[in-house]
């Protein structure tokens, strides 16, 4: 009975397609782990971000976002992180007394991930992609001077189109990071549309995709010689900042 009684602490990830999604299984791992027997991760699958409001009237702590609502769900918050605010995406929410704070932590995820994998010749990069976590990805790069020029298959100002790389481009840019949900499961024999021929054992090809470990993206780079890596220990870096913030 004492346990039943027990006050239930629900967190969450807000999404759309993500019955692949890694952190549900992470969370739930990690809270029995600790012990916390009364804490709960959920899945909140939704079609449009206009349910988001029924999601925390049902009492959530936390939340983690991705696709597609990262940038759509600032218009909900009460409260911005500045960094959050200047990159114009947030991943994480916290709910304290209902006002919601959001956050993010793709930031410290991807730094943290991305700096032992650089080597001196690793000066500029090609960013695939324009969502929420390509503007992480940019926030990051500012930060470590890197720079990077964003491709884009509807590109604005200082921006190019898939049509537009060659291989002199990519012989000039030697960090290629894949920003995109290309090669995502269960789509995996998709991937941008980049000039693999050009890659050589100089690049790194960086994806944010960690289902499957090895994209179509990472396989094609793989052959030419580059140095791969995937999102999964970005994704478990910006979980572990998450919970940290929402047990601040």
């Amino acid at each position: 009975m004492e346990e039943n009684l027990k006050k239930m602490h629900k967190f969450g990830l807000l999404g759309k397609n993500i019955s692949y999604s890694f952190s549900k299984n992470y969370f739930t791992k990690k809270f029995v782990a600790l012990e916390l027997d009364n804490y709960k991760y959920f899945n909140f699958d939704i079609q449009n971000i206009n349910e988001f409001p029924e999601i925390i009237a049902n009492g959530v702590k936390g939340l983690n976002v991705t696709i597609p609502y990262k940038e759509q769900v600032l218009d909900f918050l009460d409260e911005i992180d500045e960094d959050a605010a200047k990159i114009g995406a947030v991943n994480t929410i916290k709910i304290t007394n209902n006002k919601l704070k959001g956050f993010n932590t793709d930031v410290y995820g991807f730094e943290e991930s991305l700096k032992p994998l650089l080597k001196d010749h690793h000066t500029k990069t090609l960013v695939l992609g324009t969502g929420g976590a390509s503007k992480a990805v940019i926030f990051v790069l500012k930060k470590l001077s890197i720079d990077y020029l964003v491709v884009s298959r509807n590109p604005v100002k200082n921006q190019i189109k898939y049509e537009d790389l060659t291989k002199e481009t990519l012989k000039e840019y030697s960090i290629i990071i894949n920003c995109t949900p290309l090669g995502t499961y269960p789509d995996v024999d998709n991937c941008p549309d980049i000039p693999y021929h050009a890659i050589t054992d100089k690049h790194l090809l960086y994806d944010l995709i960690y289902n499957p470990a090895k994209t179509k993206f990472l396989s094609k780079g793989e052959k030419r010689g580059a140095t791969i890596y995937n999102g999964l220990s970005m994704l478990e870096l910006q979980a572990e900042k998450s919970w940290e913030i929402w047990c601040e």
